[in-house]
């Protein structure tokens, strides 16, 4: 079974205050286009413009390190066919305590705060959960492969020094913020999902996240 994770991208999506949103148009409408082909043939050609992080998005090392792994150096054992296990929490601050007892090594881990009920209104956009540093540190000595979680940030954006982001992607552990749905997986046993476009001298791209259960 195929879960979906991600959110879906709109014109003028708000993913993160002060970022602006999509501007998704036509590079070539269907009725443009049949100028070009034969009688009943059309295509559509479109065109968008983002910053890349909008929607449900994977943060390379890049993103943190000028000389981290950018997108298009992510070996694909780093974001796809991950076993994975979730994480539910009801904490604001998500602490290691969360995290222990669970083999985690060489597995995604995601984190379910129930944060994305709150999608593209007001309430998202402030005082949300986040991991501490303890916890990343956690993840990190356990051998995590990649982290995820389904609210705003999963750094305190109080804390302006992102202890988090440093230490997952210092360590080359991508991050997988904005996601969704994660209440519809099990605690353990599924795959996960996340691959970003191949791109140069970028550290961060919307994904179609999603698990194989």
């Amino acid at each position: 079974m195929l879960i979906d994770l991600s959110h879906t991208i709109a014109e003028g999506l708000t993913t993160y205050p002060g970022i602006p949103g999509p501007l998704i148009c036509d590079f070539l409408s269907r009725e443009a286009s049949r100028a070009w082909y034969a009688e009943g043939v059309e295509f559509h050609i479109g065109k968008i413009e983002l910053v890349a992080n909008t929607g449900t998005y994977l943060d390379s090392p890049f993103h943190r390190y000028a000389e981290g792994k950018d997108l298009s150096e992510l070996p694909l054992e780093s974001t796809v066919d991950l076993p994975a296990v979730s994480v539910r929490t009801s904490a604001a601050a998500v602490g290691a305590e969360a995290f222990h007892g669970l083999d985690i090594a060489g597995k995604a881990v995601l984190v379910e705060t129930g944060w994305s009920r709150h999608w593209n209104t007001e309430r998202y956009l402030g005082g949300h959960p986040f991991l501490t540093e303890s916890a990343a540190l956690y993840l990190r000595d356990n051998g995590a492969r990649l982290v995820g979680i389904d609210s705003l940030n999963i750094d305190d954006m109080g804390d302006k020094r992102r202890p988090v982001h440093s230490i997952l992607l210092g360590a080359e552990i991508p991050v997988v913020e904005y996601m969704t749905n994660l209440a519809a997986l099990p605690e353990t046993n599924f795959g996960f999902f996340a691959a970003p476009v191949k791109v140069k001298s970028f550290g961060t791209f919307p994904v179609r996240a999603f698990a194989i259960v």
